[in-house]
């Protein structure tokens, strides 16, 4: 068997740059990160060095695994070891990566491991395991699609499932020096109801019972071992709303084993404030709640400054 292969394989040039202390994170699509739709050299060679002037210490990027629906932001992902065509080459992104490397900046990588795309042609839905529904990639039934996403769910009582999913982990950081990773829709994965149409008090009751999605914490347990077991300073980012107890406490501690939770409520409520409230209606104990929901013992919590819009605040 002969494989053509029409690039020269990259090679890394630059090391890692340490885990800092405090990360400061600029979050970037790269197609959508100038006036023009771009590529991954683009982005390299002219953004990287104006966000390092800006003084962040971390990228991390969007839509990096291929997906047919550009407009999906990524989030619908058709192949799980694909890198986005629509940017550039496998090699390109490499380049990227290094470049931001020799510029003192850490890449994390937007995972996407709580759904697929629906897609038969170009996705994995129909592709299955096995002969049985026990063995696809995807629950059955209902079970198995996310009424809001319009997306598959993956089956993570299959084992297959799993080895996919944490091979995947794997290949980005030892293929393409991710120095870590931003878990898309933990809460949806967290939940049997996916936090749909669900709002979470604090209490206990809504964490720990039938509705928790036991197979999937499970997941996120192996995922968060290996990740730091292959690179003990990456940096493991899970963006969840219902502010789930012990979701950044380390698995040797029976925790999930993220290192930092990323809250969604805050640019909500700055984009609310924005649209449909006048200067005087601006309520300081709210944003204080809103600053504050956390769990006392989590690690730490990150919240966007604006949605999709390329900084983090540290809260606690």
């Amino acid at each position: 068997m002969i494989f053509l292969s029409l690039f020269s394989r990259y090679v890394f040039k630059h090391p890692r740059p340490r885990r800092p202390d405090i990360p400061r994170i600029y979050e970037a699509h790269v197609g959508m990160s100038g006036e023009k739709p771009e590529v991954y050299r683009e982005f390299a060679d002219n953004v990287l060095p104006r966000i390092r002037a800006k003084n962040y210490n971390t990228v991390q990027l969007m839509a990096i695994m291929e997906h047919s629906y550009y407009a999906s932001f990524g989030y619908h992902v058709t192949n799980f070891f694909a890198v986005s065509s629509k940017s550039g080459t496998p090699e390109d992104l490499k380049y990227l990566v290094d470049k931001a490397h020799s510029l003192g900046l850490r890449v994390l990588m937007d995972v996407v491991h709580s759904h697929a795309s629906k897609n038969v042609t170009d996705g994995l839905n129909g592709y299955d395991v096995g002969q049985s529904a026990q063995e696809s990639y995807f629950y059955a039934g209902d079970r198995g699609y996310h009424k809001l996403w319009d997306s598959r769910l993956f089956n993570y009582t299959n084992w297959e499932v799993l080895r996919f999913l944490l091979s995947n982990l794997r290949y980005w950081m030892d293929e393409f020096m991710f120095d870590g990773f931003r878990f898309d829709g933990v809460t949806s994965m967290l939940y049997n109801h996916h936090g749909i149409n669900t709002s979470f008090t604090g209490n206990y009751k809504e964490y720990f019972g039938l509705d928790t999605n036991v197979d999937a914490i499970i997941y996120m347990m192996l995922a968060n071992h290996l990740i730091h077991k292959l690179l003990p300073e990456a940096t493991i980012i899970a963006e969840d709303v219902s502010v789930m107890p012990v979701l950044c406490r380390p698995v040797d501690e029976g925790g999930v084993g993220f290192d930092y939770r990323q809250a969604m409520a805050i640019p909500e409520r700055w984009v609310d404030y924005l649209k449909n409230k006048d200067a005087q209606e601006l309520s300081m104990s709210g944003i204080s709640q809103t600053l504050n929901n956390r769990d006392k013992d989590q690690v730490c919590s990150f919240s966007f400054v604006v949605v999709h819009g390329c900084m983090f605040s540290r809260v606690g």
